[in-house]
C-alpha cells in the first residue's frame, strides 16, 4: 500500500490481516455534526481503511460504529486518521475499543479466512 505525503511516495505496510465487510457503519468527526459519505471499509483487530471522498488530516479523531455481519456485534471506537488518499479514503487506527470488540473482529477475520481458504 503506498500513500503520499507533502509530495513524497510513503510504504504503508499492513500489520494486522484485513476484512471487507461490515454493516450500518457511521463516522463522525468529534465535535462536528458533519454527515461523512462511505463505503465498504476494510478492518482489522487495530484499524480500518474507510473509503470516502471527505478529506481528513492525519491526526483528526473519529468515532466510528458498525456491526460485523457474522456474529452482529457491534463495534463502537474512538480512532486516530493516520493518513489520507484524497478522494479515496481514509486509514484509521483504533484508539478506544473494548477488548471484546477487538476479540469479536478478530474471529471474524479468522471466521472469513477459514471460508476463503474452503472455497480455494
Amino acid at each position: 500500500m503506498t500513500a503520499r505525503r507533502a509530495g513524497r511516495r510513503i510504504e504503508l505496510a499492513r500489520q494486522q490481516p484485513r476484512y471487507a465487510y461490515v454493516r450500518d457503519l457511521s463516522v463522525a468527526r468529534e465535535g462536528s455534526a458533519e454527515e461523512i459519505t462511505l463505503r465498504a471499509p476494510d478492518i482489522s483487530s487495530t484499524g480500518m481503511f474507510i473509503n470516502t471522498p471527505n478529506h481528513f488530516p492525519d491526526g483528526t479523531v473519529l468515532r466510528v460504529s458498525f456491526q460485523l455481519p457474522r456474529s452482529n456485534f457491534e463495534v463502537v471506537a474512538r480512532c486516530e486518521v493516520r493518513y489520507c488518499l484524497p478522494g479515496v479514503g481514509i486509514g484509521v487506527e483504533f484508539i478506544e475499543i473494548s477488548p471484546k470488540a477487538q476479540h469479536a473482529i478478530d474471529e471474524e477475520l479468522q471466521v472469513s479466512e477459514t471460508t476463503a481458504a474452503r472455497k480455494s
